[in-house]
């Protein structure tokens, strides 16, 4: 398709900026009073200067700019700004322990990293190794600085559909993280389908407490908002009590959270802060990220709250979708899927062969869910394995999630082909943790496995061969890990073994591994 400014959706902004520009677009909040607001006349020219500033450090089209941000409002300009100059957004996740960080600066090499000030040291260790370390802009102080010597860069790059505008790093099951490659077309289309689904129009403020480093925060929530000309409201960092101040203080109509977040929300609900808190604007609560017990979702009913949820993942977004009037009724499902894209849930065994010859499930047996429309990843960054692995003929995406469908099209997950697990809402891999303690002298073999967890839904346990000799000091190996990773990656209990069930090919049996524990 010829390229255009239209497609850009960096363009946005300045196309808001012109139709209601005097409009709210995003708060800022402390403890839920506004800290600042900008209009989308403000908010554009901000990205304007930023898209300016950017060109001027040498960012052109295809250039990565990394933003390693709370949820403020820089985050927004900068993913907007860079958009206008056919540049692409890197998000990185501010939980990462340094060398996760300068593992994804030396795999995606963008050539600016905006950070916060209170993050320098981090930032320094992980660039310190790096191979071509970015400049590096602190914000508020230099990024406001250089936005204000900065000249706005208002002309809006012509672009393709398919041209890249996010590059959004999920880690994979070999423990090396896979940067997916989100179009403009993507951005587009699940704006679209959260229009749809939330009803969403320009009276809605939308909560946004969930990191916008992560999909749900910024493609779920924040981007669709300001598509449509909502206003995004931005909790720094969750806090249950808070949030709810900020929905009564700010009259919110809608947000989302991770379940382990809802549990934490529900509990502030009998918090002396909350009890005569006005909430009546809230429409109603999302949740994604993890499967929610029904029992939080009836919790929330008998509150007058409607909890609604969603299901996705990052090369996607948004899949499927259960309503508010199916919410208890269904509880449990993941709903039906979005309007702008094609689902199907494939027998496992077909799937090696060509998209044609796959076969479908019947209803209620489990196949794992493909994908394709508009929705969908160009591809992995520099992995053009994983690529031709997860993207097959015909446009098709394979999830690696399990599923059934029931006749009436709502869709329930039943597990993962692949062996994460998802731990207050971050995806963990065991591989990549089982890595990070590879060298670690006392330990001879390691499996890690998801158990289940009443606060966080799942956490890790390892499985360890000691070195003859040593003892385990559970202590001193998460000590070891908080080093090395997150600390939602880092195991929350380890089981010495004798030996760990293999194949007869080597491979370790992590299904009877986890029957151990």
């Amino acid at each position: 398709m010829t390229s255009s400014p239209l497609h850009n959706a960096g363009g946005w902004l300045a196309r808001r900026a012109v139709l209601s520009g005097e409009r709210v677009a995003v708060i800022e909040l402390g403890r839920a009073e506004a800290e600042r607001s900008l209009d989308y006349a403000a908010l554009d020219a901000r990205a304007a200067r930023c898209a300016g500033f950017l060109r001027a450090a040498g960012v052109g089209r295809g250039d990565r700019v990394a933003i390693a941000l709370a949820n403020r409002a820089a985050f927004l300009e900068a993913v907007f700004g860079a958009a206008r100059l056919g540049a692409i957004a890197l998000p990185i996740n501010t939980r990462l322990a340094p060398p996760e960080v300068r593992e994804l600066l030396d795999d995606a090499e963008p050539a600016v990293l905006l950070h916060e000030g209170e993050a320098a040291p981090l930032v320094e260790r992980a660039c310190a190794g790096a191979a071509t370390p970015p400049r590096r802009l602190s914000v508020p102080d230099a990024y406001e600085a250089a936005l204000a010597a900065s000249e706005p860069g208002f002309a809006v790059a012509p672009v393709s559909p398919d041209d890249p505008m996010i590059l959004m790093y999920t880690s994979g099951t070999t423990g090396t993280p896979k940067g997916a490659l989100l179009p403009h077309r993507k951005t587009l289309f699940n704006s679209l389908n959260a229009q749809l689904f939330f009803d969403l129009s320009s009276r809605d403020r939308v909560g946004v407490a969930v990191p916008l480093f992560h999909s749900f925060g910024l493609q779920i929530l924040a981007i669709p908002a300001l598509y449509a000309g909502a206003s995004v409201v931005l909790q720094r960092h969750f806090e249950p009590v808070a949030l709810w101040r900020a929905v009564a203080g700010q009259r919110v109509t809608f947000f989302g959270g991770v379940p382990t977040m809802f549990r934490a929300l529900l509990a502030a609900l009998d918090d002396p802060e909350t009890e005569s808190l006005d909430l009546a604007s809230l429409r109603f609560a999302f949740t994604a990220g993890a499967p929610i017990p029904v029992e939080l979702i009836h919790a929330f009913e008998q509150r007058g709250i409607v909890l609604k949820q969603g299901f996705g993942q990052t090369e996607t977004s948004i899949l499927c979708c259960l309503d508010a009037r199916d919410a208890i009724r269904r509880a449990g499902s993941v709903g039906k899927p979005v309007f702008h894209a094609e689902l199907r849930l494939i027998d496992p065994a077909t799937l090696a062969r060509a998209p044609d010859a796959w076969r479908d499930v019947a209803v209620g047996e489990t196949g794992e869910i493909v994908v394709r429309g508009p929705i969908t990843m160009i591809g992995y960054w520099r992995r053009p394995e994983a690529t031709a692995e997860t993207l097959r003929e015909g446009g098709w995406l394979r999830t690696g999630d399990l599923a059934s469908v029931d006749a009436e099209g709502f869709v329930t997950l039943v597990g993962r082909a692949r062996e994460l697990f998802i731990s207050g809402g971050e995806n963990v891999y065991p591989a990549q943790v089982e890595q990070a303690y590879a060298e670690h002298p006392a330990i001879r073999e390691i499996a890690v496995v998801g158990v289940p967890d009443p606060r966080w839904g799942e956490v890790g346990r390892a499985f360890v061969v000691l070195e003859p000799g040593a003892t385990l000091d559970a202590e001193a190996l998460r000590a070891w890990g908080r080093e090395r990773l997150a600390s939602f990656k880092v195991p929350r209990s380890f089981v010495a073994v004798g030996e760990l069930p293999k194949t007869v090919t080597g491979k370790i049996q992590k299904h009877r591994v986890a029957g151990e524990g």
